[in-house]
């Protein structure tokens, strides 16, 4: 499929047609190219505006097409949201997992770290999109489903080491959740700031993980009033 997009107008007047050397120049697309095209205005329109307040025109305009080129693609602009996320939590859980690497568990707490931050400024529109609620279901989940995701794989690391140190490995799955998620959130706060410097920010959030895995109770007890 060939995409035509004019980039001028000529008149329908003969006496004032532009001359054959001014004439309007057609940018030729492949079906691939277009898709790619409108992947990329929608992307960084989603992160702009959100999905309500993006529209179908919009993204024709930006792209230089009819709205019939965007249904002809996506259906509509629910399925052009819908990959775009699917291609963001891919991209996202592909850092993350490939970068856990290292044998040492504190290594693996900075890597998992800096993949999360490494996503956060190379993909910044994508965060965005993703930290948002979405309201188009996708194939990979939510956001929620992907730092869980990540999360069931630190919970086997944290497994073996509450094993080796004789803490009860049942409670594994609650400390990488609660690990993942303030990476998460961190991660979320400096989106905007980006301050600290990303391997400061790094540091501090290995800081506060290991320093606080490393001297961990065994059976921790609350010490306020209030037990239950």
């Amino acid at each position: 499929m060939i995409d035509d997009v004019a980039t001028d107008s000529s008149t329908s007047s003969e006496k004032n047609r532009t001359p054959p050397s001014r004439r309007a120049r057609r940018v030729r697309m492949t079906g691939k190219e277009r898709r790619e095209q409108l992947l990329d205005i929608g992307r960084a329109l989603f992160a702009d505006k959100g999905f309500e307040g993006t529209s179908v025109e919009e993204i024709a305009a930006r792209a230089g097409v009819s709205k019939p080129v965007v249904y002809e693609h996506f259906g509509g602009k629910e399925g052009l949201y819908a990959v775009v996320v699917d291609r963001e939590m891919r991209q996202l859980l592909d850092m993350v997992t490939g970068a856990l690497t290292a044998g040492h568990p504190r290594e693996l707490l900075e890597q998992a770290a800096f993949a999360l931050l490494d996503y956060i400024e190379s993909y910044t529109d994508g965060f965005r999109i993703l930290v948002r609620d979405s309201p188009v279901a996708q194939s990979t989940g939510t956001f929620a489903s992907l730092i869980s995701d990540i999360a069931t794989q630190v919970e086997d690391i944290l497994g073996l080491e509450f094993k080796a140190r004789g803490f009860d490995p049942k409670l594994a799955p609650l400390y990488a959740q609660a690990l993942v998620g303030m990476v998460a959130l961190t991660g979320q706060w400096w989106l905007d700031v980006r301050k600290p410097k990303k391997a400061e920010v790094a540091a501090h959030l290995v800081n506060l993980c290991w320093h606080g895995l490393e001297n961990l109770e065994s059976k921790p007890r609350l010490i306020g009033h209030r037990k239950s």
